[in-house]
């Protein structure tokens, strides 16, 4: 059977070279063209050394996809840039999986509040599809647009979504979340300066970081009452890994104490999530699509503990598109991903 040929929009960053790890070995699809318009006209392997003889594709511009006929395309664009090309190439018939932030929110309007920045493509949110594939699959299945969720938000709503899809916690929810430098992309900031990461640890965004609102909007539509989130990240001296510690108070003790069958029960079907007796870390997903769930419930503050651990590169960005993608093209959920933990 032919493979489905696919293209990667934007080469240099972490989440395009995730992506043509995991697609190399995929036995379904091809890489038909990846791109970068700063290195355009050299290899792959010239921007990602380790990648030598392995993958050295030579890069093309966007102006030259015309020439490939692909069923779906990655965009591993930066914010505010992936909307123009959603924009231009509305029309086309190949999918589009966006591992932005720009066609994750309901509207334009909550878009420009957080990311202070006005959409250029407003008629994207009337046909963009959120993906979390163990919560939308069905609607993943036939989407043309597939808005691939944020690293945060993919490790704080699979630690949430037992307990809001089922009415069991109140409508205050604290989120803790802790990770690795990659998150902050490629570029070079003062944040991720090695001398400014290396033996430290802060938090960013209190109150204000974008992936607020991206939490909030999800478990308010899987839930059955208006919840809210107070999210705060935190930046750890290590490379790549997310750990989110949730705290919500249930509604019903006696439930509460069953806590972790119930996620065991609720998360049966799933490929990649795990539910484990113990604290999990994030060595323990390290370079794979999978997600360690740890929940206990305590009875002296009355609180149910949830600490979710992903790859933040693999299932908060490259992996889970990829997911989302077999969906799309009407593949094995789980084609492509069977990556073992690294560890250490």
């Amino acid at each position: 059977m032919p493979k489905h040929k696919i293209g990667i929009i934007g080469a240099t960053g972490y989440t395009g070279s995730e992506l043509v790890r995991i697609l190399l070995n995929h036995p379904d699809v091809e890489i038909s063209f990846i791109t970068s318009e700063s290195r355009k006209g050299e290899q792959f392997s010239d921007v990602h050394p380790f990648f030598k003889n392995i993958c050295d594709q030579t890069l093309i511009s966007i102006k030259d996809i015309g020439k490939h006929e692909v069923e779906l395309v990655f965009l591993a664009l930066p914010h505010g840039v992936s909307m123009d090309f959603v924009k231009d190439h509305a029309d086309k018939d190949f999918k589009i999986v966006d591992l932005s932030g720009d066609f994750r929110l309901k509207d334009p309007e909550t878009y420009k509040e957080w990311y202070q920045k006005d959409h250029v493509y407003k008629e994207g949110f009337k046909t963009a599809v959120f993906g979390i594939p163990e919560l939308f699959s069905e609607d993943i299945k036939g989407a043309k647009l597939l808005a691939n969720p944020g690293c945060y938000p993919t490790s704080v709503i699979l630690g949430l979504a037992p307990l809001v899809e089922n009415n069991m916690v109140g409508p205050n929810l604290i989120v803790d979340s802790k990770s690795g430098v990659t998150g902050a992309g490629v570029k070079s900031k003062p944040v991720n300066h090695f001398s400014n990461v290396n033996d430290n640890f802060k938090a960013y965004g209190v109150k204000s970081h974008r992936h607020t609102i991206e939490i909030e909007q999800i478990v308010n539509r899987i839930g059955q009452q208006e919840l809210k989130v107070q999210f705060t990240p935190h930046l750890l001296p290590i490379d790549r890994g997310i750990l989110s510690t949730i705290y919500a108070t249930p509604k019903d003790a006696d439930k509460a104490r069953d806590v972790s069958n119930f996620y065991k029960a609720f998360y049966q079907e799933s490929d990649f999530i795990r539910i484990v007796d113990s604290a999990p870390g994030v060595k323990d997903v390290r370079g794979t699509n999978y997600c360690n769930i740890f929940t206990t419930y305590d009875e002296r503050t009355n609180l149910i503990i949830t600490i979710s651990v992903i790859d933040n590169l693999v299932r908060g960005a490259a992996g889970q598109a990829v997911q989302n993608m077999n969906l799309m093209l009407g593949l094995e959920e789980a084609s492509g991903l069977n990556q073992i933990p690294l560890n250490p």
